[in-house]
């Protein structure tokens, strides 16, 4: 049988017995169907799909580790979960991430110097109080020790729906405190100084103009093409909330973002490519785009600060909670109300200064006799 390579990296093609086409994606001897027709909109994230599976296999199914655990066990929970229909829908990176975490925790032993591990701890016994030991564990990183808590209680939420636990002890668990304000926003001035650096034409600049003006995350930016827009909009499913929805996001493309794609060099399904012509994946496109931040004088900034900026500065022109859900396709409105407070402060703070110069302005002050 005759295996040709087309235009993507990896991306393979054969026929069947049937004289049918298959493509996929084979690495390292292993390989992903893809079923999406070549050069349809789904095709480019279905690849990219396929290369995130292939990059972190382990976020696909459970390791060998803990499926020997015995029945009633949080091993055996763990390893149930790891083969649910609820996990295996995540999308490769939070697959991986969660299930990372999840098995650190069971690797851990239940108190000093226990022999055994908590994945043979029985579940009814695990409790808020072994939760929140757990996450002490991690008490000089408290992001760890908060997403402890949160994959955690995504495990037990799962195993309360399938009836094999009666509650969920995390819920019960307090998350940690601190102070943080994670990826840095950028200033307008900041992403000047970048387009001082990258001009109109630049790779550089159509990626800053993708993620910028469509407000979309990297993983999503990198599949963008021209057969994703109809009428100057638009259209794709986000891959990090397609397992809980697969309706299509729609982005009207803004004059600005159209003269730049216009003025720039584009792959043929992707609009932003690789030097040798081949689509990004989203690991790759962030360290490609972190390189272009240092050359712009800017180390601090990331793709992910410039999503940041956007909610930022929508949010202060005035955006609804509603409307920033819609823009930067947030499924809880707690994400968006975050932008939206930090507004509403920053307004109300500026309207009450105002009134207290105001007030002091327009109201004749009592003299004092100044005393040396």
């Amino acid at each position: 049988m005759n295996v040709v390579r087309v235009d993507f990296p990896y991306l393979m093609q054969d026929r069947d017995r049937h004289g049918n086409v298959r493509v996929y994606v084979r690495r390292v001897g292993r390989k992903v169907r893809i079923t999406e027709p070549m050069g349809s909109p789904g095709f480019a994230r279905a690849y990219s799909d396929a290369m995130d599976a292939l990059e972190h296999p382990e976020g696909r199914k459970a390791t060998s580790e803990f499926r020997a655990a015995p029945p009633g066990t949080l091993g055996w929970l763990a390893t149930s979960y790891f083969g649910s229909r609820r996990f295996t829908a995540l999308d490769a990176k939070s697959r991986c991430t969660r299930r990372l975490v999840i098995e650190e925790c069971l690797r851990e032993p239940p108190r000093p110097g226990a022999k055994s591990a908590m994945a043979a701890c029985p579940i009814e016994k695990v409790t808020a109080a072994v939760v929140m030991m757990l996450m002490d564990r991690k008490a000089d990183k408290p992001g760890a020790a908060n997403n402890r808590k949160k994959y955690l209680s995504a495990l037990f939420g799962w195993a309360v729906k399938q009836r094999l636990m009666k509650a969920n002890p995390a819920r019960d668990a307090e998350r940690v405190s601190y102070a943080t304000d994670g990826f840095h926003t950028w200033t307008v001035d900041e992403v000047r100084q970048f387009e001082d650096r990258h001009q109109v034409g630049t790779k550089a600049r159509l990626a800053l103009a993708l993620l910028l003006f469509t407000g979309a995350r990297r993983g999503d930016a990198v599949t963008f093409g021209r057969q994703h827009v109809k009428d100057s909009v638009l259209r794709y499913v986000p891959r990090k909330t397609r397992y809980k929805r697969a309706t299509a996001s729609e982005k009207p493309i803004l004059p600005e973002l159209a003269r730049v794609i216009a003025a720039s060099p584009t792959g043929d399904l992707t609009f932003l490519v690789t030097e040798y012509g081949k689509p990004f994946t989203a690991a790759g496109f962030g360290a490609w785009f972190r390189k272009r931040c240092d050359e712009a004088g800017l180390p601090h900034c990331t793709a992910h600060g410039l999503r940041k900026a956007g909610a930022t500065l929508a949010a202060e022109a005035g955006a609804t909670d509603r409307q920033l859900m819609a823009m930067f396709d947030w499924t809880t409105a707690s994400q968006a109300t975050v932008y939206t407070a930090a507004a509403d402060r920053k307004r109300l703070a500026a309207e009450g200064t105002r009134l207290m110069v105001g007030h002091f302005e327009n109201k004749e002050l009592p003299h004092r006799k100044l005393t040396t």
